[in-house]
């Protein structure tokens, strides 16, 4: 066959991939436990207006969601599949744990997003949600929890932190619009960093608005430049530098590195509070932040909230191949007549928890090849050893 069987866009997981995902699941997984997280799964399919009521799809997203009529008799209702998993956990928090002033909730799932050409369409997901008391133990805690599932797999995590509020509250002074803000934001984001002159003209007696938010530094020693240059022109930009620095503050104490970066945020009309992104190199694998709004949104009362995601499918190359935990041991039967006691003796073995393989494969070679009814057992490239009974391969396989 010349054109795959998969659909567009999809892409199937090889045993080296599912290596990979397994091992960053469970490291995850380990790691929430451990700060006190609980887990939680919510469906594939959602109703659409649980994201368009909450007003976080833009037209733009509109269009990259696999939307559907769920026919139920004569009528029917607008679905989608999962496009975001945070929405989604929110509704299960507002509906399943109405009781509750808080939540720690982790999940491990797919979200399904419509791209041009073969571009990924499913990607998967680590995700943390933290409802309630957030500021600034949550925002610390998010970050302390991504950074230390990183590193647990073997990676070097850069850290940037940014704010929202700032570029918001300079946009807000220069008059712009909600639309024309996010059209000029998108611009700088693109890598256009002109629209910001734009917004100097109509701010007199700023310094170089440019010059200013394009630069990034270390810290909150980079703060205090930063509050120094754009207060006097935006008061209203000393709170988000304010909350900023309580973090940044925070994680400097620790002797977390991080960098400030005032034009980070991509959607900063959602995010109401301090956000992070991680690093591999250049490699951006995950990110999150405060987003206060969205729970009264969703499910009709007011909690703080703050959240972050890991993208597994950005990770899980940059993961050096862990290979076997520990040594699959093959059981070769040279007659079917033996296949009853080479299982047999995998069942010993899988009672110590080694890792076993049961074959008739002539062609291979074993480290136990079971003959008329003898194991005859060569571990580590040594001379086979006769042994009659599983409790004496047992041993010999413990000691090797």
């Amino acid at each position: 066959m010349t054109e795959s069987m998969r659909s567009q866009g999809m892409r199937d997981m090889l045993p080296a991939d599912m290596e990979r995902f397994r091992r960053i699941e469970l490291t995850f997984r380990d790691v929430c436990l451990g700060w006190g997280y609980e887990e939680v799964r919510t469906p594939t399919i959602e109703h659409l207006y649980l994201f368009t009521s909450a007003g976080t799809l833009s037209p733009q997203m509109l269009d990259r969601v696999y939307s559907f009529l769920d026919w139920d008799g004569w009528s029917g209702e607008r679905v989608v599949l999962r496009p975001d998993s945070t929405i989604p956990t929110v509704r299960l928090f507002s509906e399943q744990m109405a009781d509750r002033d808080s939540a720690r909730l982790f999940y491990v799932q797919n979200v399904l997003r419509f791209e041009q050409g073969d571009a990924q369409r499913e990607d998967w997901q680590c995700g943390v949600e933290l409802l309630g008391d957030t500021y600034p133990r949550g925002d610390v805690e998010l970050i302390l929890l991504a950074r230390e599932t990183l590193q647990r797999l073997g990676l070097s995590p850069r850290l940037k932190l940014s704010h929202p509020g700032i570029v918001r509250s300079l946009l807000d002074k220069a008059g712009l619009s909600l639309a024309d803000q996010l059209a000029l934001y998108d611009r700088v984001l693109a890598g256009d960093l002109a629209p910001l002159d734009e917004v100097e003209a109509k701010l007199p007696g700023s310094a170089s608005i440019r010059k200013v938010l394009s630069r990034e530094g270390e810290g909150p020693a980079y703060l205090e430049n930063l509050a120094t240059a754009l207060e006097p022109v935006v008061s209203e930009i000393a709170t988000p530098l304010r909350e900023l620095a309580v973090v940044s503050a925070m994680l400097a104490s620790m002797g977390v590195a991080h960098e400030i970066s005032p034009l980070l945020v991509r959607s900063f009309e959602y995010y109401t509070g301090p956000v992070f992104h991680t690093y591999v190199g250049n490699q951006k694998v995950g990110g999150g932040g405060r987003y206060d709004g969205l729970v009264a949104l969703v499910g009709g009362r007011s909690l703080p909230a703050s959240g972050f995601a890991i993208e597994m499918d950005v990770v899980a190359p940059l993961l050096k191949s862990a290979g076997e935990v520990s040594r699959v041991i093959t059981i070769q039967c040279e007659s079917p007549s033996d296949l009853a006691s080479a299982f047999a003796l995998a069942v010993a073995l899988r009672a110590k928890e080694k890792l076993v393989r049961v074959t008739t494969n002539a062609t291979g070679k074993g480290e136990v090849s079971v003959i008329a009814g003898e194991f005859h057992v060569a571990l580590n490239g040594g001379k086979p050893q006769k042994h009659s009974d599983i409790d004496a391969v047992v041993r010999a396989v413990a000691k090797s």
